[in-house]
């Protein structure tokens, strides 16, 4: 290998013009990307032999210095990690501060839970900090309604046609659609875009509409498993924060409890960082359950939307 300063894509051994316009095309935009890539997503995409994008993935990662690092560095990087407001002291604490950057937060619950709703309130609420944060919005159900996000704006005393004007909504019909907006968003990054916040709503609505044969269990979870793993390293990669919502079904096997569950199964699960249950509560209120996160505590909270805020709702 050369002693030439690696920056950018091209300047990785064996990757000529035509490419460095294929990887781009396909998304590999940075070398971050090039270096975390799947070897034969890399070969297919580039037209090159596997063994040289092993060795211009090897590049990459030295020249990001992609390795290990001590745990307490690590710690520190995390402690500093900033996060969206819910605007509710309550809601926030239950959160440790509120919706995380660099991880997936679920929203899963039945229909009328207030899912839309916080993810309206997300939109303001990560401009309230940043003014100049945009937002991506990817609507599968055709849920958006850009009127409660300029309603989140007034309560977070920030201006309405600001806020909705950084929001990038897109209109999702298939699954493939849905997974291919990853890419572009990941493109409008690597072109300048300040895209802070992340929202598929919902998640799973198109996978379970196009793969409703049983036979078909084990392909949709596939796809389900690649479009959050590319959610992931983006969120990861760049330090976004990704909400999704997600779609319930009932459990006829269970006597005891509440009989919902979350669609998607275990790849869902696993995925998601934090899982919040929505659910109706007494007298027109809400009660969002954290049900997983990997440093909190089980919590509830119970809360009122009205049209500018959340507010909490004394039992």
């Amino acid at each position: 290998m050369s002693d030439k300063k690696i920056i950018e894509i091209g300047d990785l051994s064996g990757v000529g013009p035509v490419a460095e316009e294929k990887l781009r095309t396909a998304g590999y935009m940075s070398l971050m990307s090039v270096a975390v890539a799947s070897i034969p997503e890399l070969a297919e995409v580039s037209g090159l032999t596997e063994k040289v994008c092993r060795k211009i993935a090897k590049e990459a990662r030295d020249a990001i210095n992609l390795g290990f690092e001590d745990a307490d560095d690590f710690e520190e990087k995390r402690s500093k990690i900033s996060r969206i407001s819910t605007g509710l002291d309550e809601f926030d604490e239950m959160l440790g501060g509120g919706f995380e950057c660099g991880s997936i937060t679920e929203f899963y619950g039945e229909w009328s839970g207030g899912k839309s709703q916080l993810c309206f309130l997300a939109c303001a609420s990560v401009q309230k900090n940043d003014p100049n944060a945009k937002v991506i919005y990817l609507d599968t159900e055709g849920s958006f309604r850009g009127s409660r996000i300029r309603d989140f704006a007034e309560g977070f005393e920030i201006d309405p046609d600001k806020v909705l004007k950084n929001v990038k909504i897109a209109r999702i019909y298939s699954v493939d659609h849905q997974m291919l907006m990853i890419d572009e968003i990941e493109k409008m990054i690597n072109d300048g875009e300040n895209i802070r916040l992340i929202i598929v709503d919902s998640l799973t609505a198109l996978f379970r509409v196009e793969y409703q044969a049983r036979g078909t269990l084990a392909n949709r979870q596939q796809k389900l498993n690649k479009h959050l793993h590319n959610l992931i390293k983006v969120a990861d990669m760049y330090g976004i924060t990704v909400i999704v919502t997600n779609q319930v079904m009932a459990k006829p096997d269970s006597f005891y409890g509440d009989p919902t569950t979350a669609v998607g199964g275990h790849i869902v699960g696993h995925a998601s960082s934090t899982r919040i249950y929505l659910r109706k509560g007494a007298k027109g209120s809400r009660v969002a359950k954290l049900v997983d996160s990997p440093n909190l505590p089980d919590g509830e909270v119970n809360y009122v939307i009205t049209k500018n805020k959340l507010v909490f709702f004394k039992k």
